[in-house]
């Protein structure tokens, strides 16, 4: 055991406080990219490949608790304890709008198509809103049986999924008419819910169990225990041969999509996990913690043996752009307050 090499991560500071979401998106021309949301109140874009820094979104009063990319990674958006969602832009960090809330908004999910926004919270309902006119009221969906944990879109934007904080299950709703079609049962609050990559299985994470469903007829594929209480899990977009799971013991495990049998473990975090996710192309996966920080592990065997073969990816003054193709969404990122998130990256 000993013989093996350490996987080492790249570590990216920068998040003062939790980081409780990730998100990446799917592979554009410019490459692919990675939002995370954190206690902290600002949610940042990096470069998903090399976790470099490219801007932090500034405008939230409160904890965000969830973030997502549109298709083409033009857009962000967030959910937030400031009892708002925001628009943004993701080319400049400009705030395009901000849907008002009742309460605090805990997930919020782009449309396939990218003209809807789909956010839930602590009022237990569920609300669509047209990017196109974003100052439209939305439409709502109000009867969720609890607090709204967890939202996703499947079936070509036909069909809603989520989750509750308090009771357990998933439940799938029919857009059209806004009823439950299908609940997935579990027996703990479900912390995370993930629809792969090509449509075929929703992947939940509730208690001390990591389950797969099918994402067409909703019946249980697998289902596996894990060492400790696990808040979040992802399946390998590729191949769809393994998946990771983190959660209250600070650990990156990897297992056999096939067997359930633990096949790696990446040692760390400083605090419990609270999101992992998969890149696009599954060459490497993120997870964000309860320390503050975001951890890049390769899925591929790691080569290096020394602690500190890579640099810290924070935004350290200097903006390294290691891929030619994110420059120009670097240029005219506006970051307001960039001397408080830097002098913030080099204190982490």
């Amino acid at each position: 055991m000993d013989k093996k090499k350490l996987a080492v991560p790249l570590v990216c500071h920068g998040h003062s406080r939790p980081v409780v979401d990730l998100f990446y998106s799917p592979i554009t021309p410019d490459g692919f990219f990675l939002i995370s949301a954190s206690k902290d109140s600002s949610p940042m874009l990096r470069n998903g490949e090399t976790g470099d820094w490219i801007g932090t979104f500034e405008g939230h009063k409160g904890a965000v608790w969830s973030c997502c990319l549109d298709t083409n990674a033009l857009r962000a958006a967030s959910g937030s304890a400031d009892f708002t969602a925001k628009l943004w832009d993701a080319l400049t960090g400009d705030e395009l709008h901000s849907f008002e809330h009742k309460h605090i908004v805990r997930a919020c999910a782009f449309s396939e198509d990218t003209h809807l926004l789909l956010t839930g919270g602590v009022e237990k309902v569920l609300r669509i809103f047209d990017l196109n006119r974003p100052d439209a009221p939305p439409r709502e969906v109000d009867n969720s049986p609890g607090s709204i944990r967890t939202v996703a879109w499947l079936h070509s934007d036909q069909t809603i999924l989520s989750s509750c904080t308090d009771i357990g299950g998933v439940r799938l709703w029919d857009v059209r008419s806004g009823e439950i079609v299908q609940t997935l049962d579990t027996k703990s609050p479900v912390t995370s819910a993930e629809v792969s990559q090509d449509g075929r299985y929703i992947t939940t994470a509730d208690g001390t169990t990591v389950k797969f469903w099918d994402a067409n007829h909703f019946g249980l594929v697998k289902s596996y225990n894990m060492p400790c209480n696990v808040e979040s899990a992802s399946l390998e977009p590729k191949f769809g041969n393994k998946f990771i799971a983190g959660g209250e013991d600070m650990w990156i495990r990897i297992f056999d999509f096939h067997t359930g049998e633990e096949i790696g473990c990446n040692k760390g975090h400083h605090g419990p996990v609270h999101c992992v996710r998969f890149s696009p192309g599954g060459e490497s996966y993120a997870s964000g913690s309860e320390d503050g920080t975001i951890r890049i592990w390769q899925t591929g065997p790691a080569t290096n043996d020394e602690n500190d073969a890579y640099p810290g990816n924070g935004p350290t003054g200097k903006m390294k752009v290691a891929v030619d193709e994110v420059t120009h969404k670097i240029e005219g990122f506006n970051v307001a307050k960039e001397g408080k998130t830097l002098e913030k990256a080099t204190d982490a």
